[in-house]
């Protein structure tokens, strides 16, 4: 489920623009690999043992392209996945783990709620990790020229662990590359994987406490800040400025309260910049985003997944359920796409018109809103897809 965000180069690769070809003939595509690998430094021998089984899975591309289940809305996907079960056994692994996330906490800075949340929805806690062949998995998406630039460097991460001895070839994981517990890719397994039970290996698939520790530290790499907030729910009151919502628009917590929002759990943080999320619009659930969410969304590119993990988060800690309210109805993917398809056709920026209500969606949606002088929420309804027709 999960495809880091991430396109900054860590572990010493420098992979030039030149270098990221794709597409064309595989073997030529394999020996480009190979020499880029040597000349990082990586033995010959390594890089053609690790290239020589290597082949295109036509499934990865077609799981690459068909995330449909990031079409649905905040409160469909967030009662998919969290369910009483869900809840009660993260609290078991909490007590089952009580020292690893101590630890963790005490060492790291991220909280037990952040990694249990992320623990369940990558792999249902340990117990579906992914059966794709990741090495293939890799090699394809790099070939790929979708996002090359993003999965080339990752191929080279997995031959450094290759040549480390800490990568096998037929490791299996997700569709995207991703390997254990906690879904991690190469590069992030080079950079932040750790030892958290104490055995000298690091081994993000059978350890629950290396994949927990390396996951909280490449959240701190990423600039995670201990002891602050990342996701609070609020009330709202009826007459505020909507255009002022959205993670592109953060303001000190003060000035939030000053405009009427109140928080349901503790009070807001006035001095730490907040953006007030509303993933249904101005009639649905409404959160402030504070800086470490945006940490989460370099887990994952997808609002509605990174969301519920936060807001997930909070409940294993002991928060409330949120206020659903009564949202104008969704729009269908189609007509998401449709939608798309019309802000695109005024001059917006909303990338690929897949039906998925992503960040520059909501961007382009808020803007046509204040243009038509609708609620400005970036909530797409049929009365905004009817305005644009």
């Amino acid at each position: 489920m999960r495809l880091l965000a991430r396109l900054a180069l860590v572990a010493g690769f420098a992979t030039p623009v030149t270098a990221q070809e794709c597409g064309g003939d595989w073997d030529a595509f394999l020996r480009g690999l190979g020499a880029e690998a040597t000349a990082s430094g990586i033995p010959a021998e390594v890089a053609d043992r690790f290239l020589s089984d290597l082949r295109p899975d036509e499934a990865v591309l077609r799981a690459d392209r068909s995330q449909t289940h990031f079409q649905a809305d905040f409160i469909t996907f967030s009662r998919r996945l969290i369910s009483q079960d869900r809840v009660d056994r993260a609290a078991r692994l909490a007590r089952e783990h009580r020292a690893i996330l101590d630890r963790i906490e005490a060492e790291v800075g991220v909280p037990r709620g952040i990694l249990l949340a992320f623990w369940a929805f990558e792999t249902d806690f340990g117990q579906v990790q992914g059966d794709y062949d990741t090495t293939n998995a890799l090699a394809t998406l790099a070939h790929d020229c979708r996002r090359p630039e993003l999965f080339r460097p990752e191929v080279l991460g997995a031959m450094r662990l290759y040549a480390e001895g800490r990568w096998d070839t037929d490791v299996t994981g997700a569709w995207a590359g991703e390997i254990g517990q906690v879904q991690m890719l190469p590069r992030d397994i080079l950079e932040f994987g750790a030892d958290g039970d104490g055995d000298g290996i690091v081994d993000l698939k059978g350890s629950s406490d290396d994949a927990l520790l390396s996951g909280a530290r490449m959240l701190a790499g990423l600039g995670w800040q201990a002891g602050q907030p990342w996701l609070q729910q609020v009330t709202v009151p009826a007459d505020l400025d909507w255009s002022l919502s959205g993670l592109e628009s953060p303001r000190p917590g003060a000035d939030w309260t000053a405009r009427g929002v109140e928080a349901r759990d503790g009070t807001i943080a006035g001095d730490l910049p907040a953006a007030l999320v509303l993933p249904l619009g101005r009639k649905g659930p409404a959160f402030l985003a504070y800086p470490n969410f945006s940490i989460l969304t370099e887990w994952n590119q997808s609002l509605t997944y990174v969301l519920t993990a936060a807001y997930f988060a909070n409940r294993i800690m002991g928060g409330e359920r949120y206020l659903a309210g009564d949202p104008d109805p969704a729009l269908s993917g189609e007509e998401v796409k449709l939608l798309q398809e019309r802000l695109a056709a005024r001059g917006h920026d909303v990338g690929q018109a897949d039906g998925i209500l992503g960040a520059k969606s909501r961007v382009a949606i808020q803007a046509e809103q204040v243009r038509l002088g609708l609620p400005a929420d970036a909530w797409p309804t049929r009365a905004l897809l009817d305005a644009l027709r």
